[in-house]
């Protein structure tokens, strides 16, 4: 399923600086070879509305990569997902890429906001964040 934009009132998102250059670095590449071109130029428009922040003041509810989120497609789909760079992208360990048309919709956002979304089909798709659960990190 491909998800394009379907409403102007898009939710605030908050990225960190670190995160922000490292995903605009990857769509880039993968817009320039042409690999996940459409979901590349997605994640970039995200990454170009995005309140970009100090990587200590993102918001600690805030959908980042490594995050797990728990989300709901439609009121009817609830899914939980691990957002993670293309090359750990597991389906079956519910692992998603940043470059899949989830990922790049739902980094940045936090629980209780919505994206509505077109998909392929043309439909819209409402695109709902429940919870968020970032990893344990060792100091």
């Amino acid at each position: 399923m491909i998800f394009h934009p379907v409403s102007k009132a898009l939710p605030q998102i908050f990225v960190g600086e670190r995160e922000e250059r490292r995903l605009f670095t990857l769509a880039t590449a993968a817009e320039l070879t042409q690999r996940s071109r459409d979901v590349a130029q997605r994640l970039l428009r995200e990454l170009a509305r995005a309140s970009v922040v100090p990587e200590g003041e993102v918001p600690a509810n805030v959908v980042r990569m490594n995050s797990r989120v728990e989300f709901v497609l439609d009121d009817t789909d609830r899914r939980c997902v691990e957002i993670v760079y293309p090359r750990e992208a597991d389906i079956d360990a519910g692992k998603i890429s940043i470059l899949t048309p989830v990922g790049a919709a739902l980094i940045g956002l936090s629980p209780g906001q919505m994206m509505m979304l077109e998909g392929n089909d043309g439909r819209p798709h409402k695109l709902r964040v429940i919870s968020v659960v970032h990893p344990v990190t060792s100091s």
